[in-house]
């Protein structure tokens, strides 16, 4: 549809913040999207943009023309979905933002396990923290969020939270290994690897550490991947934290659960935009997540 059309070099000069940078990403002279974009003003009604020295950036109008506009395009989509269902195949797109707790093995199960039994819907996996993860499910470029505990949840709408206790990664041959569950005082002892305060496992654990003030949460490497950090820990006697959603099997690697006395679980909740309807396969994934996450928890509390 033309203003869809329209609208997406509106995007760009939004992405940009500038005419003349949008028009070398989409490459066109920047005289033909400084027409295209006057035109769309004319047609609203409105100046969308300020015009600036440095740049271009959205008034309050092009504000809410924008939030306009992408929940056309969401609702277009769910009626595409809706009219394939009606021949009987499922297709559809669904834009998940996540975190890196997810990537290794719950994510990839589910959705193969979706896709196996509608093969005409695609997806689109982006690793977010906490905020990033917001913005997206803002913005509409992502249709739900897999976080754990959001920083501000002003229009986070959450559909399911599951508790996850944080465990203590290791090398199989590690003293702590030989415990059941660590408590805070064994891990003074040994050098530790975590993620930047950007994650939620980090501020959990800064917040039991300061609860303690005989112990300081002092790192030997930072990282903000956690690739790296359960790597890390099979070449020193360190110790690295995770949710044990995120830990996949390694016959070389080890996890423990943190007490619970002193250290808070942390709670990853699967949500979307407030208010939003879902596209028709997004909206059914989300009932196959529901329903993993349930049984994630089950195992959990056992």
């Amino acid at each position: 549809m033309r203003q869809f059309i329209d609208f997406d070099f509106v995007e760009a000069v939004i992405r940009a913040g500038s005419i003349r940078k949008a028009a070398e990403d989409m490459n066109i002279t920047a005289s033909a999207l400084n027409r295209r974009i006057n035109r769309f003003e004319e047609e609203f009604g409105y100046e969308i943009f300020e015009r600036l020295p440095r740049g271009m950036r959205l008034n309050a109008a092009g504000e809410l023309m924008l939030q306009h506009i992408r929940r056309q395009k969401s609702d277009l989509a769910r009626l595409k979905s809706l009219v394939a269902d009606l021949s009987g195949a499922r297709r559809g797109h669904v834009s998940i933002a996540c975190s890196q707790a997810l990537m290794p093995d719950f994510l990839p199960r589910q959705i193969a396990s979706y896709r196996k039994a509608h093969p005409g819907v695609t997806f689109s996996v982006n690793t977010r923290d906490r905020l990033a993860a917001e913005q997206e499910l803002a913005s509409f470029a992502s249709d739900i969020a897999l976080v754990f505990e959001p920083k501000h949840m002003v229009d986070f709408e959450i559909i399911a939270a599951v508790a996850q206790p944080i465990h203590a990664t290791m090398h199989v041959d590690h003293p702590l290994a030989k415990k059941n569950v660590v408590r805070l005082r064994d891990l003074v002892e040994f050098p530790l690897v975590a993620p930047s305060s950007h994650y939620a496992v980090r501020v959990l654990l800064d917040d039991a550490f300061k609860q303690r003030r005989y112990a300081e949460f002092a790192t030997v490497v930072e990282s903000e991947s956690f690739d790296f950090m359960r790597n890390y820990v099979m070449h020193e006697g360190a110790v690295s934290f995770q949710f044990p959603i995120g830990i996949a099997p390694n016959e070389q690697m080890t996890s423990r659960p943190l007490s619970i006395k002193d250290f808070a679980p942390g709670n990853l909740l699967l949500g979307q935009q407030r208010g939003r309807t879902l596209p028709v396969a997004s909206a059914r994934f989300v009932q196959q997540l529901v329903s993993g996450l349930e049984e994630l928890e089950s195992v959990t509390a056992e």
